[in-house]
C-alpha cells in the first residue's frame, strides 16, 4: 500500500450494495432489507470522504463493506487497485491490515483487562513477526505521536478520560501503517472541546502519514472541519456527492438544506434558513417505490412518488433530485 503514488486511490467502489433477509415469523416469508442501495467513490491518498446522514442510512454498513468485515451484496470493492473479490488469501490478509477501523465508543473498544501497551502492541503481535522489545518501541512511539505521555503506557483504559482513550485507540489503528483509516462516528461521545483535539489530531496524522480516511458522521457540523468530499446518504441511498465546499455552500438536495439547517452555528447571518422535515423515516423494509425521500420533502410532486430519481451531474457534484435544477436556480 505505501508504493501507491500521492494521487492514486486507495479505495474505489462502485454500485457498492447491501443487503439482508430479515425474518418476519414462521408464516411470514423473509423481508429483503437494503441496507446500502449502491454507492460509487473513491478515496485517495490524503483526502477524506465524510459520509453522512440519519441513522439507519447506511453508514455503518458501509463502513463494514469497506474494512472487509462483510461482503457486498452487489458491486465491486478496489483496495489498492486489487478487486477485493478475486483476492487470494494473502492478499485479504495484506488488505486487512491496510483497512484499519476507529469505532465510535471508546469506552467499549478498548479491552479494560489490557493495559495499553498490551493493546497496541496485539496488532504486531498478530501480524508480523518483530520481537517484544522491537513491538513495545514501536508503541510508544505511537503513544507519543498521538500526543500521550510515556508512562501512559503501562496504565488501564479505565485511568483514562474519552479523548484520551480514543487517541488510544486511534494509535492501535496506526500501528500496522495503514493506508486507509475508516473511523465510524470517533467523535460524537466525547465533549465538544474534545471533538476538536480529536479532529485536529487525525488532520495532523493524515498530513503527515498520507492517509486516506473515510469519515463516518451524522454531524455535518464536524464534517466541515475535516472532509474533502461530502456523501449524503439516506435510506441506503446518496442523495448527493461531491466537493464539500460546494455543497456547504448550496445544497441542491432538499435533504442535503435540511440537514444543513439543522447544523448549529453562532453565525446567525451564515445560518441557512429552517427546513423543518415532516413525517417519520419510512420504513427500510417498504421504501417509497420513487423517491425515497419523498415522503419527508416540502418540494415533492406526483413524480417523485412513483419515478426514482437518477444520481446525476449538476453543478460540480452529482445529486438526485428531480427538481434540483430548480432549486438550484432559485438558490
Amino acid at each position: 500500500m505505501s508504493s501507491l503514488p500521492p494521487a492514486a486511490p486507495v479505495v474505489e467502489a462502485s454500485g457498492l450494495a447491501q443487503t439482508y433477509r430479515i425474518k418476519r415469523g414462521a408464516l411470514r416469508a423473509p423481508a429483503l432489507l437494503r441496507a446500502v442501495g449502491g454507492v460509487t467513490f473513491t478515496v485517495a491518498r490524503g483526502r477524506t470522504l465524510a459520509v453522512v446522514g440519519e441513522s439507519g442510512c447506511g453508514k455503518s454498513t458501509l463502513a463494514r463493506m469497506v474494512t472487509l468485515i462483510e461482503p457486498p451484496a452487489a458491486g465491486t470493492l478496489r483496495l489498492a487497485g486489487i478487486d477485493v473479490a478475486a483476492a487470494d488469501a494473502r492478499q485479504r490478509t495484506e488488505l486487512r491490515r491496510a483497512v484499519q477501523l476507529v469505532f465510535q465508543n471508546p469506552y467499549g473498544s478498548l479491552n479494560p483487562r489490557k493495559k495499553v501497551g498490551a493493546a497496541l502492541e496485539a496488532p504486531l503481535e498478530i501480524n508480523t513477526r518483530l520481537a517484544r522489545a522491537e513491538r513495545a518501541e514501536r508503541g510508544r512511539a505511537m503513544l507519543a505521536r498521538v500526543g500521550l505521555r510515556p508512562e501512559h503506557y503501562g496504565r488501564w483504559p479505565h485511568m483514562f478520560s474519552g479523548g484520551q482513550r480514543q487517541r488510544i485507540a486511534i494509535a492501535r489503528a496506526l500501528m500496522l501503517e495503514p493506508a486507509l483509516l475508516v473511523a465510524d462516528e470517533p467523535v460524537s461521545a466525547l465533549d465538544v472541546s474534545v471533538q476538536a483535539q480529536v479532529l485536529n489530531l487525525l488532520v495532523e496524522l493524515q498530513q503527515e502519514l498520507g492517509l486516506a480516511y473515510l469519515f463516518i458522521s451524522h454531524d455535518l457540523g464536524v464534517v466541515r472541519h475535516i472532509a474533502h468530499e461530502l456523501m449524503v446518504m439516506y435510506l441506503g441511498l446518496v442523495m448527493e456527492q461531491g466537493p464539500k465546499e460546494l455543497i456547504f455552500r448550496r445544497p441542491l438536495h432538499p435533504y442535503t438544506s435540511a440537514l444543513l439547517a439543522s447544523t448549529p452555528s453562532i453565525d446567525a447571518a451564515a445560518r441557512p434558513p429552517r427546513v423543518v422535515l415532516q413525517g417519520e423515516l419510512p420504513s427500510p423494509l417498504e421504501p417509497p417505490a420513487g423517491c425515497v425521500f419523498c415522503t419527508r420533502c416540502p418540494h415533492a410532486v406526483e413524480r417523485c412518488r412513483i419515478e426514482r430519481p437518477a444520481l446525476r451531474v449538476l453543478d460540480g457534484r452529482q445529486v438526485s433530485c428531480h427538481f434540483a435544477e430548480q432549486l438550484a436556480a432559485g438558490a
